[in-house]
């Protein structure tokens, strides 16, 4: 069996073979062992050695909204949940047990902690396939890929690829109150065009056009008017309150609307 002595003085840094051949011999002599602290500290010796695959596998998920020292945090306890997990008698490559079990932890707090604005869970998931598969095409092609060539690969519609890629601002979206221009006073928001501006400018216009017309009814007709428009009480209600039937209210308000109406149109 390979001696880990000479290894554990190297660390760190190991080289990538260096690395896999202490890995082994080190879960070797962890497992020999009956000595629980002495086994403990190997496994801690094989963390170590690691760290830099979970560092690795945490700076993929950079600038998407988490910051890369909680992505590393969060790598770096799957990998030592990885290490006290991994029986040698069952498979002799660590990393092809751990690179999984790491990322799926990274993924996991992405879907937990990451979204400022949760999409739907399906989306979720794909989101981060289809963020992997673009990486690996524009690498392969160096240039940039379509979404159809994405969904080839993922064997899924275009149209959920694009979904995936719009969501993608979800997990930390701009702040609208984010100036334009550095030092100028006018924010993002400010540029955002009301989709109601239209109705807004018409019912400021109709107020303007009404209130001098409202003005000019019977203080009896004004409290029909507040209590039907402003208060929204039901006919009933107003009848009560005024000391007339339902039957009256009904009739009032249609003179008073009718009135409004052709002085409006005579204006």
């Amino acid at each position: 069996m390979l001696s880990i002595a000479p290894l554990l003085s190297t660390l760190p840094p190991l080289s990538r073979d260096e690395r896999r051949r202490f890995t082994a011999a080190a879960f070797c002599s962890a497992s020999e062992t009956e000595d629980d602290t002495e086994r403990a500290r190997i496994l801690d010796q094989v963390v170590v050695a690691n760290l830099s695959v979970a560092r690795t596998i945490a700076s993929r998920y950079r600038s998407r909204g988490i910051d890369v020292e909680d992505l590393e945090q969060v790598a770096s306890a799957a990998l030592v949940r990885a290490v006290h997990r991994f029986d040698i008698a069952l498979a002799s490559d660590f990393l092809a047990f751990a690179v999984p079990s790491i990322r799926g932890e990274v993924r996991r707090y992405f879907r937990d902690n990451g979204w400022m604005v949760r999409p739907p869970r399906r989306v979720q998931e794909l989101q981060t396939q289809v963020l992997d598969v673009r990486s690996r095409l524009r690498a392969e092609s160096g240039g940039p890929c379509s979404e159809q060539a994405i969904a080839d690969v993922l064997g899924v519609p275009e149209a959920d690829v694009v979904e995936a890629l719009r969501a993608q601002g979800c997990f930390a979206p701009s702040s609208l109150d984010v100036p334009l221009t550095d030092g100028g006073s006018t924010c993002v928001g400010d540029a955002i065009a009301d989709p109601h501006e239209g109705e807004h400018l018409a019912a400021a216009e109709a107020r303007v056009m009404l209130r001098p017309l409202v003005r000019g009814l019977s203080e009896r007709d004004r409290a029909l008017l507040r209590l039907r428009f402003v208060e929204e009480r039901t006919q009933q209600e107003i009848g009560e309150e005024l000391g007339v039937t339902q039957t009256q209210v009904s009739r009032m308000l249609t003179r008073v609307l009718a009135d409004l109406r052709g002085s409006l149109s005579a204006a």
